[in-house]
């Protein structure tokens, strides 16, 4: 598959957060979800807080597997180049060390859903449209890289 580069090699994309439990998590599973084998994604955090229970619930419920990611600092990846450094909070983009000029750089704040307090129901809410924000940031910088996306049925939110 072309690119965009004009050869056939990966985009190499890596999605920075805070803690690399929820956003970033949820980002990495819909950018290889969507974008298939155009994209090698990693995630990482400018701390390593681990996977957070509820993100693995809400993206299956979506239909994407991310039990079996693991939460990373950046220096796990230090020795890959990247094409894309997606940031998904202001606390990474404002923390994210210096990367090389023809990495390209793309911002995004979503708000922390494992912020939220209150009722089972209201905290799963919050999780659920933080994941659906995501899985639209995805599939559109998944288009703006003029790679194909698979097609998937809406998520199942529940009232």
């Amino acid at each position: 598959m072309d690119n965009g580069f004009g050869d056939m090699k990966k985009i190499r994309v890596l999605v920075l957060c805070t803690g690399n439990s929820c956003r970033s998590q949820m980002a990495e599973g819909y950018l290889k979800h969507f974008g298939g084998e155009a994209l090698e994604v990693y995630s990482a955090g400018v701390e390593a807080h681990g996977l957070n229970p509820l993100a693995v619930k809400i993206m299956e419920e979506d239909g994407v597997d991310i039990s079996h990611h693991s939460s990373d600092t950046l220096d796990r990846y230090s020795h890959l180049d990247f094409d894309y450094v997606i940031t998904v909070c202001d606390n990474a983009r404002e923390r994210c060390p210096w990367m090389p000029a023809r990495v390209k750089h793309v911002h995004r704040n979503f708000p922390d859903p494992a912020r939220e307090t209150g009722p089972a129901e209201e905290v799963l809410r919050a999780f659920r449209s933080v994941r659906d924000s995501i899985k639209a940031f995805c599939l559109t910088f998944i288009e703006e890289l003029g790679i194909p996306t698979k097609t998937q049925r809406p998520p199942k939110t529940q009232p």
